[in-house]
């Protein structure tokens, strides 16, 4: 009974059009793709957390010849959300976007150009260690979320890539 719920579950699916993004494991066509994407350098401590937690995202299939060029322009900062009576700061928000490319090393095409962000809200407490560890830990977050959302984008753009060289129109 399991079994037939699981096949009829698995062929109503595939009747809506979803396939598995990474069909195939490391060999899949999306997995090789993104292993071939190069992220250069990116300045800052944000620019270096997030090229570190992008090369970890994309390079799960090992590593290819680059035949694509991830470039990617952050923009950190920190601003006060809440002040008191006597002007200190009691909350901070922190805040990171991205504006990405992706690009074809052979063409010069560019393939992706979108943007990604997320924020985060830090306690400003009488401890300026513990502010700046606060305000530390939400960066490294913040790289690690936007380090997903780009993944995330550029896997689904290089899946559509792969559609479309595979189509019989081509």
């Amino acid at each position: 009974m399991r079994t037939a719920l699981a096949l009829l579950a698995l062929l109503a699916l595939s009747a809506c059009g979803l396939s598995p993004m990474y069909a195939g494991g490391g060999s899949a066509s999306v997995a090789q793709g993104l292993a071939a994407v190069d992220v250069p350098a990116i300045a800052g401590q944000s620019g270096w957390l997030v090229r570190n937690a992008l090369n970890d995202r994309l390079g799960v299939a090992g590593n290819v010849t680059p035949a694509y060029r991830l470039d990617v322009r952050l923009d950190d900062s920190l601003e006060a959300l809440g002040v008191l009576n006597d002007d200190t700061i009691s909350r901070e928000r922190r805040i990171l976007r991205a504006r990405y490319q992706l690009i074809d090393i052979a063409s010069g095409e560019v393939l992706l150009d979108a943007a990604a962000g997320s924020d985060a809200g830090i306690d400003v407490v009488s401890s300026e260690y513990a502010t700046i560890a606060a305000e530390q830990k939400a960066l490294e977050n913040l790289a690690l979320k936007l380090a997903e959302q780009m993944a995330t984008q550029v896997s689904l753009a290089l899946r559509n890539r792969a559609a479309v060289s595979q189509s019989p129109d081509r």
